[in-house]
């Protein structure tokens, strides 16, 4: 286990005693141990094998034996021992907003919750309004998390579902009955969350392909078995459904069941408008009362065949949602899409001086590995003390830090001096201008105050896109998807102030964000918004977020010339610093 899943481990261990109601100075250890772990910036490898875990501060004997045996092993029997004293329930209550372990002690003891359900029931009873030192309006914010909890329940983030898709298509192409096979559904349009899985076969033989799908390794439930279509439900609670066609059928049936509803409808009305019927069987004449007219269907060998057929510009599937993308190709004018190639960098980045998991060095030595020109470092600022934010002090610090590896020649790639600085209330921000002057960028972002109203959040956000220090404003919405939903803001009004103020707005690609949304981009990019691919990196390997961020991109009609970060490192430079 690396520290940042010790820091976790130590957290949960804090709130299973808290929920069990045990000794308050042991909770408060486990807690301090967490943050005392979280804070240091020394290697925890070396500080273990150095034997020095147990001289700092606030890690006593107990737990440091606890942590080295985490790091060396990655299992714990305390750990283990006390998930299983907890009940399942009391764990999942963890999942709504506001409920800690002293909350849910104190529902548990009082009223009797030990589930979500029972929880909702007190809830509509006006019961946990009465508990001390809860009151209406916290039941009223446990209720609409319950909702929400429900609303998102049978729906998984693209990245999760991004996993299963690994493992079960390379699975059915090593089949040698199956002649193509994709995902199709919005999994393959890139939609930010996605409900069931759809494979699409092409074959002649399906009757092992579907005895291979329904006998996989890590299915819960086999829901349906057919000849042509079977249903799984996996461990993780996802459904994957498996179709198979015969090899003509096939690009149509893609087509068919990678469009949104209110695409395929578009394209069956272009199709009927010369004449033709488009459905997931193939394209062909409409019939007519003039019998003698005779003609096959239109063959399709890819599904660029289908979109020639009717005379239009081939619609990448991350476009296909009905918003437009038809009329386009019509008249020949769909946008050359970003490619993941065309990215050189980012600039929204974490090391362990506040929250990330790798150092300053790890994190160049990966951006070099990857071959990028340019690594942007923006650890939290002080306000955000939970994410161990840097003060001014060592802030400067990591300046210096990162001047020198930038002229030691150690990496191709170029490191640029930055900040994650909280927005405060009001629009000010955490640091004074004089803090920030060193810096090459500052990313502006709310992490507190989520809650204010529409007016409020949207006067805040304009008032730092004022601000001559701001560079952009970073993950603008604060939604984290399937958990949290997005501030009240007018999207327009910022969206027309960071215009306005020649800042921009970040894309960021971590999968539970993907904000700024990508229904916004389109729109805001034809106004002249500048838009910055970023992965809010908190791990090397979260990297890798830019692949969902370049994916939501493409949905928002974005090309490289409308993304910062796919200008060379000269040209990031003379935009930094000639501004």
């Amino acid at each position: 286990m690396d520290k940042k899943d010790i820091v976790e481990v130590l957290e949960r261990i804090g709130t299973m005693m808290e929920i069990k109601g045990e000794n308050p100075f042991k909770i408060r250890a486990y807690s301090a141990g967490a943050r005392t772990l979280q804070t240091m910036e020394e290697d925890l490898g070396e500080v273990i094998e150095a034997g020095r875990l147990g001289d700092i501060p606030g890690i006593g004997k107990a737990l440091t034996e606890k942590i080295e045996t985490l790091y060396t092993t990655g299992e714990l029997e305390f750990y283990d021992k006390l998930v299983a004293s907890v009940p399942s329930g009391l764990m999942d209550l963890l999942d709504i907003p506001g409920l800690g372990g002293k909350k849910i002690k104190v529902l548990h003891e009082k009223l009797e919750v030990d589930s979500i359900e029972s929880l909702t029931a007190v809830c509509q009873e006006g019961r946990v309004a009465e508990l001390k030192g809860f009151g209406k309006k916290t039941e009223e914010k446990i209720l609409s998390g319950i909702k929400n909890r429900e609303a998102y329940a049978a729906r998984h983030l693209w990245w999760d579902a991004r996993s299963v898709v690994e493992k079960i298509l390379p699975g059915l192409q090593g089949l040698p009955e199956v002649e193509r096979v994709e995902a199709a559904g919005s999994f393959r349009r890139g939609m930010e969350t996605v409900g069931d899985l759809d494979f699409l076969v092409a074959s002649s033989n399906p009757a092992p392909i579907m005895d291979w799908f329904t006998s996989m390794d890590g299915i819960a439930e086999v829901t349906a078995h057919g000849d042509t279509k079977s249903s799984i439900r996996l461990e993780g609670g996802m459904q994957a459904d498996l179709r198979v066609v015969p090899s003509e059928q096939f690009y149509f049936a893609l087509h068919h069941f990678t469009g949104s509803k209110d695409h395929n409808v578009r394209m069956r009305q272009k199709a009927l408008s010369q004449g033709l019927s488009l459905s997931e069987w193939g394209l062909r004449p409409e019939e007519e009362k003039d019998s003698s007219r005779k003609a096959g269907p239109v063959e399709a060998n890819s599904e660029e065949d289908i979109f020639k057929a009717l005379g239009l510009q081939y619609v990448p599937p991350s476009l296909r949602e009905g918003m437009g993308e038809v009329e386009a190709a019509e008249r020949n004018e769909l946008p050359e899409l970003l490619e993941f190639a065309d990215l050189k960098g980012c600039f929204h980045n974490h090391t362990t001086a506040s929250d990330g998991r790798n150092t300053l060095e790890e994190m160049a030595e990966e951006a070099d590995r990857r071959g990028w020109e340019y690594l942007g470092i923006s650890d939290h600022s002080k306000a955000s003390f939970q994410a161990n934010g840097l003060d001014e002090e060592r802030l400067s610090k990591q300046v210096q830090a990162i001047k020198t590896i930038n002229e030691s020649g150690k990496y191709r790639v170029h490191l640029f001096s930055g900040s994650e600085v909280d927005i405060l209330s009001g629009g000010k921000l955490d640091f004074e201008d004089s803090d920030m002057e060193p810096l090459d960028y500052v990313v502006a972002s709310v992490h507190a105050g989520l809650t204010q109203d529409e007016e409020t959040m949207t006067a805040r956000l304009i008032k730092v896109l004022e601000h001559p220090k701001v560079t952009m404003l970073g993950h603008m919405s604060g939604r984290l998807l399937l958990k949290r939903e997005s501030s009240r803001m007018n999207v327009q009004k910022i969206i027309d102030a960071a215009i306005a103020n020649g800042k921009i707005i970040e894309l960021n690609a971590n999968p539970m964000r993907l904000d700024m949304d990508w229904r916004h981009w389109r729109r805001a990019a034809e106004k002249g918004l500048l838009c910055c691919i970023n992965p809010d990196a908190h791990a090397i390997h979260h990297f890798d977020f830019q692949q969902a961020g370049v994916l939501a991109a493409r949905k928002g009609w974005l090309t490289a010339q409308e993304v910062f970060n796919t200008r060379t490192l000269s040209e990031v430079k003379d935009y930094l610093f000639s501004s």
